[in-house]
């Protein structure tokens, strides 16, 4: 997920992006007193443009639904505005000198809430966490991947191996004392601790809810977070109120959350309904024609929020099971196109064909395309080696497999490093004569869908058609824009339970948030077993499909078993943190050498007029606490340029305090 990501946590479309990052407020009449004195809001809206379809934390990896349910439970830690891990559930934590045993000591005294927000009538203890992870096994949870081989027993307990569940290294010492057991030390394992399924659950309550259990409605889990869900009504509204007996409650600002449905159709009307009150914070678009209200409204209120730890990518469907939405007429030209998507060659003429960067500028203007332009995976700034960004490696690496495709590449984040329409034509006519030699046709015609009442997305989507067929010419390929309704376009894309349900020869609709702070939590996402977001490419996990792998010849046409080896290689070093990060950034080369998809850009870096005070969100790369709505503050006035500048500046001065 994303961690950030997300989902991860996956963002379904360039509006959706901008609605979950920004949040706001309903301009409330109420107001409370701020630490200076004056008022401030004590609601906070926003707006939301993909239902919440879960509420079982420990089973769902989807962004949409974590931004929700991270409200409404705490884990063991959390991140600060900081970005550093601190005590939630967990008042205290020991690591055992071979670094296989955490113990924690639970928050005594903290009670369970339903719906109502009435005491359930049972604490929160050590036990709920062990109910917690034997249910995400129950139930299949999208996130098992995330621990399934760091505790010990676990894996065998999955795979059914063994049956009892006491053989699985997560123990309640006693009420207060919850104790993981580990098959090998993981230096990033308490970044594990911010993610869902390793969240506690109370037995009793699961057991009289069978399998109403986190079903989107208030009454299908109890609380222990900063707010309580109060209704939940798709395509409409999302709303919290307070948990007035959290246990952190001075660090909660306002007492209820109110999400509205807004299906993009106006970007323009979020501004509107911030001058009316009705949000306090709004994400702003330099393209509309609204966007001369708003300099004129606020000259010196437009700031730009940070880039964010989720990737945005583009991918090829190197499997391609369904046909409803395109615009091929024959069974050759669907063999013609799975044939060239399957060429290296022709995937770096895409790549280099693709300007990235006037795609983005039709999300965030000219003035912000360069701000969240990302090259790889991996963020550059992810982890370090040798004291080093993890991209410094990587972009040696790449350049040693392909020096005539990627000498000239810098990986630098915030600018296009591949756009080259000299590049594009060289690679498009390397892979027009093999592919012709094999009997194939061109142009070749790649289908990719757009949900039609996006505005910005249409945009995108023809500004991606623009430059490909400009850079290859259309003699060679030609991009079918899809326009589908949102509904078709989420089952096509991003709801797809399976890489053959994916219409699409290429997509928009992907990206990934890591959930732990590690590498692998991006890169083991193609794994060819049991990657998570293999569907995206149109395959399925070997490890996981019931039978025969459909999607075996794809997986052996791009060579993606060099890849596994690369992530088995780096999996398995444990003892030296820049030698594991160093093996990653071979897994990193390899991936971008193949083209295997294309990043474009992180999340965030997005213009917006804002009452949340600078600074005061939660900071993290991995896991879903960073996207809590605790520690953020309201002001009753605008954020100001000048006023997010200097909170930048001691924001960032405090972070390398901390990092000391």
């Amino acid at each position: 997920m994303k961690v950030r990501k997300v989902l991860a946590t996956v963002l379904v479309s360039t509006f959706v992006l901008a609605a979950c990052s920004t949040g706001g407020d309903t301009g409330s009449s109420d107001k409370g007193k701020d630490e200076g004195g004056s008022t401030a809001p004590v609601a906070y809206n926003t707006v939301f443009a993909t239902d919440l379809e879960t509420l079982d934390y420990t089973v769902s990896q989807r962004k949409t639904n974590g931004d929700h349910f991270t409200n409404f439970v705490d884990g063991l830690l959390e991140n600060n505005p900081l970005g550093e891990l601190v005590p939630a559930m967990a008042e205290s934590w020991e690591v055992s000198e071979d670094g296989l045993t955490y113990t924690y000591k639970i928050r005594e005294g903290v009670q369970w809430m339903d719906s109502e927000g009435n005491e359930y009538g049972a604490e929160v203890t050590a036990h709920d966490w062990v109910t917690g992870l034997k249910h995400a096994v129950d139930k299949k949870s999208e996130t098992l991947y995330i621990v399934g081989n760091s505790i010990k027993g676990l894996s065998d307990y999955i795979e059914g191996k063994t049956s009892n569940f006491d053989e699985v290294g997560v123990k309640a010492v006693d009420d207060y004392t919850l104790e993981y057991t580990l098959n090998q030390p993981e230096s990033f394992w308490n970044s594990k601790t911010t993610y869902g399924i390793l969240y506690p659950i109370n037995e009793e309550f699961l057991t009289s809810k069978g399998d109403a259990f986190g079903q989107p409605s208030p009454d299908a889990i109890l609380y222990n977070g900063a707010y309580i869900l109060k209704n939940n009504t798709a395509k409409s509204v999302i709303e919290y109120e307070k948990n007035e007996d959290y246990w952190d409650a001075d660090n909660v600002h306002y007492d209820t959350v109110k999400w509205t449905y807004n299906d993009g159709k106006d970007p323009d009307g979020l501004f509107k309904q911030f001058e009316d009150g009705t949000l306090s914070a709004a994400r702003v678009y330099p393209n509309s024609p609204g966007y001369k209200d708003v300099l004129a409204a606020h000259p010196e209120g437009v700031t730009w929020s940070l880039p964010g730890g989720s990737t945005f990518n583009v991918t090829f469907n190197f499997n391609r099971g369904t046909f409803d939405a395109t615009s091929k007429t024959s069974e050759a030209e669907h063999t013609d196109t799975q044939k060239a998507i399957r060429n290296r060659d022709f995937r770096l003429a895409v790549l280099f064909g693709f300007d990235t960067r006037s795609y983005r500028a039709q999300n965030v203007g000219d003035e912000g395309a360069d701000r969240s332009l990302r090259n790889t995976l991996v963020p550059t700034q992810f982890v370090s080696i040798e004291g080093k960004p993890f991209g410094d490696a990587v972009e040696t690496k790449l350049r040693a497999l392909d020096g005539e495709a990627f000498g000239d590449v810098e990986l630098e984040e915030g600018q296009d490093g591949y756009f080259n329409a000299e590049k594009a034509k060289q690679y498009i006519e390397k892979a027009r004569k093999d592919l012709e030699a094999d009997g194939v046709k061109f142009p070749i015609h790649l289908d990719i869908p757009v949900d039609s009442t996006a505005e910005v997305s249409v945009n995108q989507v023809k500004s991606l058609k623009s430059t490909i067929e400009a850079s290859l010419g259309t003699d060679n390929v030609v991009v079918d824009i899809q326009m589908l309704s949102n509904d078709q376009y989420l089952q096509a894309t991003y709801q797809a339970t399976t890489g053959a349900a994916g219409d699409f020869d290429i997509s928009n609709a992907s990206g990934w948030g890591p959930d732990y702070v590690d590498p692998s939590s991006y890169l083991n996402i193609y794994d060819s077993r049991t990657g998570d977001m293999l569907k995206t490419l149109g395959l399925e996990g070997s490890a996981i499909v019931q039978g025969e792998d459909p999607s075996t010849a794809a997986k052996e046409a791009i060579k993606l078993t060099e890849y596994d080896a690369l992530l088995d290689k780096a999996s398995a070093i444990f003892d030296n943190d820049d030698a594991r990060f160093d093996a990653y950034a071979d897994a990193e080369a390899w991936l971008l050498n193949n083209v295997i998809q294309i990043p474009v850009n992180s999340d965030e870096g997005l213009p917006r007029v804002t009452k949340v005070v600078p600074f005061t969100k939660p900071d993290g790369w991995a896991g879903i606490t960073a996207d809590k709505l605790k520690y953020v503050k309201l002001q009753e006035d605008i954020v100001t340029v000048e006023q997010f500048d200097k909170a930048h500046d001691e924001w960032t001065a405090a972070k390398e305090a901390a990092a000391k």
